[in-house]
């Protein structure tokens, strides 16, 4: 009999014989003497000693079956990953599974969805985009979109208020004794909405079914250029109404500081100097590709071009030490000078996929829809100056 099978019986006995003398020394109430009730404690005691010794042997037992294992036992547990050497398991939209099942059933023409993608059921209709395609479609919008790289970007879930300080206090000189003058500080403030820019594209059968065409880049790079385009004219000319309010709007944008017929050295310079101090140490310049001829042209007192060309792949090029961005859709009539931080660019939740089941159905195409929210407007008008090119001076 091994060590542990022997005192669970040493156990059993004197528990046992605990019990038995209870029963037999009661008296007539039912109760122990104080003596009796002594000698009971201390059987009772016996019995958990042994408990405590059979779980000592039981413990030391399990040592030594660990320790006596062979060294080459095959590993059949997953191994443990390192902390800090790889990142959290994804979940929700951010899961392989998610973005697996995403991409079937748009190769399946939405007949096989997984249970898996009513984690991301738009509530317009449609799947919203797995977190792995949302990041890579801001990728593609920042590439194509200067004023995604200069603005700043929110995100926002519902109507965002910003808190403008319209007037500041002055200070004033008073002697000795004098009455205090005080000033009235306002606020005003600038709402954010959430305007809809959708985009749809048409894919033939065939080449939706095709395994061997790459499906998942050709929809993020087409609906990405697509999205970044109508953004970025909108935040350049959009008037506000059912879309962003661009910097060059004449209600809303930024302040027109002159008006010429055509661009001289001075006039860019003038362009310069009206935006203010503060607002210089970030500033650039955006115009547009017709006008980058006329400002490549334009020379110092000291007939030495203002233009400075980029030596340095990825750098802008500069003007007058600023750099300078050109954008297809900002305006011919305009050239802009500020920090463009003050641009503020509200992105609404995320983007969502969603596909046209009948709608191309007799010519063998299938359409499928991206859709955001999003709105822009510049917070201070002062911080970005505008140089009007027209009729007038």
């Amino acid at each position: 009999m091994s060590k542990i099978l022997e005192m669970i019986e040493k156990r059993n006995q004197a528990w046992n014989a605990a019990k038995a003398f209870v029963e037999s020394r009661r008296d007539a109430d039912g109760l122990l003497s104080g003596e009796d009730a002594k000698t009971y404690a201390e059987m009772e005691q016996k019995v958990k000693n042994y408990g405590a010794e059979i779980e000592r042997l039981q413990q030391m037992e399990a040592i030594d079956a660990d320790l006596s294992r062979p060294v080459n036992t095959p590993i059949i547990a997953k191994p443990m990953k390192a902390a800090g050497m790889d990142a959290p398991e994804k979940t929700g939209r951010a899961s392989d599974e998610y973005r697996k099942a995403m991409l079937n059933a748009l190769r399946t023409n939405f007949k096989q969805v997984s249970n898996v993608l009513q984690e991301g059921v738009d509530a317009d209709g449609g799947y919203l985009v797995p977190d792995e395609y949302d990041t890579r479609l801001i990728d593609v919008l920042e590439e194509e979109n200067i004023m995604r790289k200069l603005g700043t970007k929110i995100t926002t879930s519902g109507e965002h208020k910003i808190n403008i300080a319209a007037t500041k206090p002055a200070a004033a000189w008073i002697e000795e004794g004098g009455a205090l003058t005080f000033g009235d500080a306002t606020f005003s403030q600038i709402l954010m909405d959430a305007h809809k820019l959708h985009v749809a594209v048409k894919v033939t059968e065939e080449l939706l079914y095709d395994n061997a065409f790459n499906l998942e880049n050709y929809i993020i790079t087409q609906f990405g250029k697509a999205l970044a385009n109508a953004e970025e004219d909108a935040f350049f000319n959009g008037d506000g109404t059912g879309k962003p309010l661009g910097i060059f709007a004449e209600e809303g944008g930024g302040t027109v500081a002159k008006t010429v017929t055509t661009i001289k050295s001075d006039d860019v310079i003038d362009l310069v100097y009206a935006l203010k101090r503060p607002y210089r140490k970030n500033a650039a310049f955006i115009i547009n590709d017709t006008n980058l001829a006329s400002l490549r042209k334009l020379k110092d007192n000291n007939q030495a071009y203002i233009w400075q060309p980029s030596y340095q792949a990825g750098e802008p090029d500069r003007l007058l030490g600023y750099p300078v961005y050109t954008s297809a859709y900002a305006p011919e009539d305009g050239i802009a000078f500020g920090d463009y931080s003050y641009y503020n660019i509200g992105d609404r939740g995320s983007r969502s996929f969603s596909e046209l089941r009948e709608l191309f159905a007799g010519n063998g195409m299938i359409g499928f829809v991206a859709k955001e929210r999003v709105d822009g407007k510049l917070i201070l008008p002062e911080a970005v100056q505008i140089l009007k090119i027209g009729s007038g001076s």
